[in-house]
């Protein structure tokens, strides 16, 4: 007992004073051990409970993706969906979680990659971070599912997604999240004083999942019958695939959206602090106001446009789903960072551009079959560059630990017109774009000229769930009515002197 410990070195006869003092101090040393305990356990559980949150967004991108593309590939889309987790974990147990994080620290300058704890064998590994991050890198690789769908091999897709996990995501999130990345905010000599902002991922993980969406598309090309005939001859205008479940759809952006409320305040990363607790609540706030404001934008400028063309007025429910989306990755790289009314403005105008990225890609006769391209790419370019606008010196202090270098509109508010956080928004992005093109360029080419990336085109024709997946994912004949049947009753019907109502089988 503490009383032991001290009547060992305190007489309390001869030294009360000096017994008091010793318990006094070996308990408030206990009470403290208590505390920070309780506190690593408390941060532990918030980092697992987020990453499971982070996790459950792949429900949300299978359920899109199956909604998105026609009945025929369901199956298919949704098995990618699930490999996207099963061979992205073990590429990220493997070498992802290695290259990213392994041998962080600050003592050592900049560093390209990491290189310790392969296999997770190290002693330094934090096995809720790994998690944690696991489900970010799954989140990444399921981005280029729907804009490939529908006309992928599956080796194709594969080798993509364990290639894009294993090595080319890392890469990006060392530069960012290492304290030995050379855009990191937290290195011991962050760049121009300041490095780049991005809590949660609009650069790292949305703008590489959709330059490589971008870069797949291209190189892929589109779908049979969407921009060309079966000859090869450009129709005169786009044919449309409508998705084959509007609910399913919907449903999606809904757990994409709840999941985002463990993606962006679980990157806080610590909550047992008062002040750690204020930031995640304002990055939830944040999240909130940008997924609504992208809604809102994208629905009310669609109808806008729509009803000066048509002169009817409607709302398209895709666009929509589509712009809150793009709100949501456009705020998470500054919902630490910004007010809350600047989050509404990100938010407005993530929706603008998720609609001419959209109308661009068909011009250009890119076939993006969820629109991944315009709501990732082009929404998470967007929320890197405002977050160069619109960060306010007191919440990156807050955040981050230091004031210095706030958004461009702020510096100018105060006189300065420093462009230094701007400059490295600007550079952060033309990073993610060229690294993330050449390395995935190479790979899709190096597929296409040995004929591992597109499949056959009767096989496109059939559906990918006929041709490779044992059968299509809706069997209508069990459980649904029968002509015979159908005909049979109203036989009986008429028999009777019924009135016989038309049955549409």
């Amino acid at each position: 007992t503490i009383f032991e410990q001290c009547s060992a070195d305190f007489n309390f006869t001869s030294n009360p004073t000096g017994l008091i003092e010793c318990l006094a101090n070996l308990q408030e040393k206990i009470s403290q051990s208590r505390t920070d305990s309780l506190a690593s356990g408390i941060d532990t559980f918030y980092l697992i409970f987020a990453g499971a949150l982070v996790y459950f967004m792949q429900t949300g991108f299978a359920m899109l993706c199956a909604g998105s593309v026609r009945a025929k590939n369901v199956k298919n889309i949704v098995l990618w969906n699930l490999l996207d987790s099963c061979g992205g974990g073990i590429m990220f147990w493997t070498c992802g979680y290695a290259f990213a994080y392994g041998g962080d620290d600050k003592t050592k300058g900049v560093t390209f990659i990491g290189n310790e704890g392969f296999f997770l064998a190290s002693d330094n590994v934090q096995y809720e971070m790994f998690f944690f991050q696991f489900a970010f890198a799954c989140a990444l690789s399921s981005i280029v599912a729907g804009t490939i769908a529908e006309r992928c091999k599956m080796t194709a897709y594969l080798g993509y997604s364990t290639f894009l996990v294993g090595f080319v995501y890392p890469v990006v999130a060392h530069a960012f999240w290492s304290p030995n990345g050379f855009l990191a905010n937290n290195s011991r000599d962050p760049l121009w004083g300041s490095g780049a902002i991005d809590l949660a991922g609009s650069g790292p993980v949305h703008m590489t999942g959709g330059v490589t969406a971008l870069v797949a598309a291209i190189i892929l090309g589109p779908r049979i019958g969407r921009f060309y005939d079966r000859n090869g001859n450009a129709l005169a205008e786009p044919h449309d695939f409508p998705p084959h479940s509007v609910a399913l759809q919907f449903l999606g952006t809904f757990c994409l959206w709840f999941g985002w409320y463990g993606f962006n305040p679980g990157s806080v990363l610590l909550i047992s602090s008062e002040g750690m607790g204020d930031v995640a609540s304002l990055v939830t706030v944040n999240t909130t106001l940008g997924a609504c404001a992208g809604a809102l934008s994208a629905m009310f400028t669609s109808t806008f446009f729509s009803e000066r063309r048509t002169g009817t007025v409607s709302y398209d429910l895709g666009y929509t789903m589509n712009g809150c989306l793009t709100g949501l990755v456009a705020i998470t790289a500054g919902c630490a960072t910004v007010e809350p009314w600047a989050a509404v403005v990100i938010g407005v105008v993530a929706g603008w551009l998720y609609l001419l990225g959209s109308k661009l890609l068909v011009k250009m006769r890119i076939d993006d079959a969820v629109d991944a391209i315009p709501v990732h790419m082009v929404g998470g370019a967007w929320g890197v560059i405002s977050t160069g606008l619109f960060t306010s010196n007191g919440r990156r202090a807050m955040a981050f630990g230091s004031a210095d270098h706030g958004g461009w509109f702020y510096e100018w508010g105060n006189g300065s017109g420093d462009f230094t956080l701007l400059g490295i928004q600007i550079l952060a992005v033309l990073f993610i774009i060229g690294w993330t093109t050449v390395m995935m360029g190479l790979f899709f080419l190096a597929l296409n000229f040995f004929n591992l990336l597109r499949i056959d085109p009767l096989e496109e024709e059939a559906g990918m769930d006929i041709s490779r997946h044992n059968g299509p994912a809706y069997d209508m004949t069990d459980g649904s009515a029968k002509a015979e049947d159908i005909a049979a009753l109203d036989r009986s019907r008429h028999e009777r002197g019924e009135k016989v109502e038309k049955v549409i089988a």
